[in-house]
């Protein structure tokens, strides 16, 4: 049954290697159709695949070969929780080592210019616990690029 809302991606040409990438690095992830054009378009030709469909966590998505006039900002990211180090670095360096690159306060985008926030749990809980809590871990991370589950703990206890 296809959900009544999904997320549309806009790629230049690559949103099957996109999804494909989404798929091999997240767990609940997967391609789940390719669809190629029927005819001839401003930026592609029949055959040409057209749309993927593809989920990143559960969260199902249509990746559409559009061309170039559109490019993805920090204005639409996804927000991954993580549970601890291990897993923070493996999407961070994920993403990072296969083209894409580095922000701050654990942001980064992946090749195709997609921004992901790799947000470890201590961080957003260090933030809705408030206070002097939510200050020290809040200062920690402007500091950060990939966040440091150890330094934001040390900075919850003060």
């Amino acid at each position: 049954m296809k959900p009544k809302n999904t997320i549309c991606l806009w790629f230049d040409k690559d949103a099957h290697d996109a999804a494909r990438f989404y798929a091999e690095t997240f767990p609940n992830s997967k391609v789940t159709a390719v669809h190629e054009a029927p005819s001839d378009y401003p930026s592609g030709k029949a055959g040409d695949v057209i749309t993927v469909e593809f989920t990143v966590l559960g969260i199902p998505c249509i990746g559409l070969n559009g061309g170039p006039h559109f490019k993805h900002s920090e204005a639409f990211s996804f927000q991954i929780a993580t549970d601890d180090q291990a897993e923070t670095d493996r999407y961070w360096n994920a993403i990072v080592e296969n083209g894409g690159q580095e922000s701050a306060c654990g942001w980064c985008k992946d090749r195709w210019g997609l921004s992901w926030q790799i947000t470890p749990r201590v961080l957003t809980d260090a933030m809705a616990a408030g206070g002097a809590e939510a200050k020290r871990a809040f200062e920690a991370m402007m500091t950060m690029r990939k966040i440091d589950v150890a330094a934001i703990e040390a900075a919850r206890r003060g």
